[in-house]
C-alpha cells in the first residue's frame, strides 16, 4: 500500500492547517478516527458474524483511517 500520488491542484494546505488550528486538534481528530473505527467494527461484527460483504473495501477503509490517525497523533512511539 505504498502508492505515491500527487496532491490535487485544488488541495490547499493552508486550509488543512487552519482546520487543525481552529476547529479540532490533530490529537482529538486521531482519537475520533480510532473511536469511529472501533464502533463500526463492533457494529458490523454484531450484525453480521460472517463479514463477507464489502470485506476488501472495509479493510482498506480501516487501514487508511488508522494510518491517518497515526500521522495525526502516533499511538505507539517506536524509535
Amino acid at each position: 500500500m505504498n502508492a505515491k500520488h500527487t496532491l490535487a491542484t485544488s488541495y490547499n494546505p493552508e486550509k488543512l492547517t487552519e482546520f487543525f488550528n481552529k476547529d479540532i486538534s490533530p490529537e482529538t481528530m486521531a482519537k475520533l478516527i480510532r473511536n469511529l473505527n472501533y464502533v463500526i467494527t463492533l457494529t458490523l461484527i454484531r450484525r453480521n458474524e460472517t463479514l463477507e460483504f464489502h470485506n476488501k473495501e472495509l479493510d482498506h477503509g480501516f487501514y487508511w483511517l488508522n494510518e491517518l490517525a497515526e500521522i495525526l497523533n502516533p499511538y505507539f512511539n517506536i524509535d
